[in-house]
């Protein structure tokens, strides 16, 4: 059997991508840079030194061709460079000593002045620096002190001492590569420092739009799910990404329009099924009343007519509201509303009934929840359920209210007294059309139950029926703020 790859939401697969991505610019950024640190540095260094050899090449050439160098003031000035100390914080490099080292040779190449005072009388004719630059050309070397460390390397730039015309010696300026190390150590961790930085803050940003995108799919998925099941559904809202906001519309257009043609075709159909009854009655009704018959006959054929007609106009009105509701995919208007005042708006309307039915109505209002919505549809909802409730309790039985928070909803919990609703009844109870026989014997349209559905879907909450020992308990939640 063929292994199938594990499904890896598409904002985690674009972040995978946009990380290599990132990581790998980063590091050929790094390694690019690292690398151009050092020589940039070093050449920095030697075209200050070439600019400090040439001046002092000036200051010393009267001297040198008058054999006056050695016992010259500058000598000495050179000698008193070569001793003194420094105290100086560099960028965050601390410098103790001087590293420079400058030495003078004449035009055979034989020192004549140091500011070490190491190698006066020294030929160094043969070194590059020296040899090269009394030959006219640039001369310049970088020369190990310790084969084994690379970082022992000194430079040595020279400048040609001229006097009439005539190269008479030459000037070399030496400095210590270890002495300009660290900056190039710090140059590097700075580099690396901040490309860390920027490197986290570039991911960060990715890995939010990765999360944005798989969020906005995420609801796109959600939305067209719930719409695919027949629920209701806000439409999502896109800030950034407009091109999610188009196929939300057009995913609302096309239900829109899918809907409308399933929509016509069911009604027509379940209408046409509902009607037929009443419809057969009134019109048996009025055969008979064509016929000779008896004043009390002639009244309930009448009164027949007339049950029946009322019928058919409840089953349209509702249906009409239905149907408004079910096409509504959110609520048009919305208020604060208390729970508590619901209960207590329907519980006063069908106090006449509570006392012709002798009911004993018992209302829990210690919690009093604030809500959001639409008024008058929760009003209608629980007029539906307390209607319900009192067409099935029994003689005398109890009605109990309650109000209680679930999980971020308000729970409207309406328990009747009285036969408990079978089993195989329970799925089907918020059909359309659907009812079970009364204790009047009267039919329900059927649509009451499937009406508080709609409300509380509406509302992003439920309905749930269940049954309990000596009676029904319905409840109806809400979402809360």
């Amino acid at each position: 059997m063929m292994q199938r790859w594990p499904k890896i939401p598409l904002g985690i697969r674009l972040f995978v991508l946009y990380f290599v991505i990132v990581i790998m610019t980063t590091y050929f950024v790094s390694s690019t840079l690292i690398k151009e640190i050092k020589p940039t540095v070093r050449q920095t260094t030697e075209e200050t030194l070439v600019d400090m050899a040439n001046l002092l090449a000036v200051l010393v050439a009267d001297d040198l061709a008058n054999d006056a160098l050695q016992n010259s003031k500058i000598a000495d000035l050179l000698q008193q460079f070569g001793n003194r100390s420094v105290d100086a914080a560099i960028w965050g490099v601390d410098k103790k000593s001087m590293t420079h080292r400058i030495y003078v040779t004449d035009s055979n190449g034989i020192v004549v002045a140091d500011s070490w005072q190491q190698d006066i009388g020294s030929d160094f004719s043969r070194w590059n620096d020296v040899y090269l630059t009394l030959r006219g050309e640039y001369g310049a070397r970088s020369t190990a002190t310790d084969p084994n460390d690379p970082l022992s390397t000194v430079m040595h730039v020279a400048a040609p001492v001229i006097h009439q015309g005539k190269t008479i010696g030459s000037l070399t300026v030496a400095k210590a590569n270890r002495s300009v190390q660290p900056f190039i150590d710090l140059s590097k961790q700075r580099v690396f420092h901040w490309l860390g930085i920027m490197s986290v803050m570039v991911l960060l940003v990715g890995a939010v739009v990765a999360w944005r995108i798989n969020s906005a799919l995420k609801k796109l998925s959600v939305y067209a799910y719930k719409m695919g099941q027949g629920e209701k559904a806000s439409k999502p809202t896109f800030r950034v990404f407009y091109e999610y906001a188009q196929l939300s519309d057009a995913l609302s257009v096309m239900r829109n329009q899918l809907d409308g043609k399933d929509y016509v075709a069911t009604y027509v159909e379940t209408l046409t099924h509902e009607l037929k009854s009443p419809l057969s009655g009134i019109k048996g009704a009025s055969e008979l009343l064509q016929m000779p018959l008896e004043e009390d006959k002639r009244q309930r054929f009448a009164s027949n007519i007339e049950r029946e007609s009322a019928r058919m106009q409840s089953l349209i009105d509702k249906l009409l509201v239905l149907a408004k509701l079910e096409k509504q995919p959110e609520l048009e208007q919305t208020s604060d509303i208390q729970s508590r005042d619901l209960v207590n708006y329907v519980a006063d309307i069908l106090s006449i009934k509570f006392e012709q039915k002798s009911v004993q109505y018992q209302f829990d209002d210690s919690q009093n929840i604030a809500l959001v919505g639409d008024e008058f549809l929760l009003r209608q909802a629980l007029l539906n359920l307390f209607d319900n409730a009192l067409d099935f309790i029994v003689e005398g039985g109890e009605l109990r209210v309650c109000i209680e928070q679930r999980d971020k909803h308000c729970c409207f919990v309406i328990f009747n007294q009285g036969e408990q609703i079978p089993e195989y009844a329970l799925p089907r109870l918020t059909e359309r059309f659907y009812s079970l026989p009364r204790a009047n014997g009267n039919k329900s349209t059927g649509l009451g139950l499937n009406f508080v559905e709609q409300v509380a879907k509406l509302h992003f909450g439920y309905l749930n029926v269940r049954n309990q020992p000596e009676g029904v308990e319905v409840t109806l939640a809400i979402k809360t703020p």
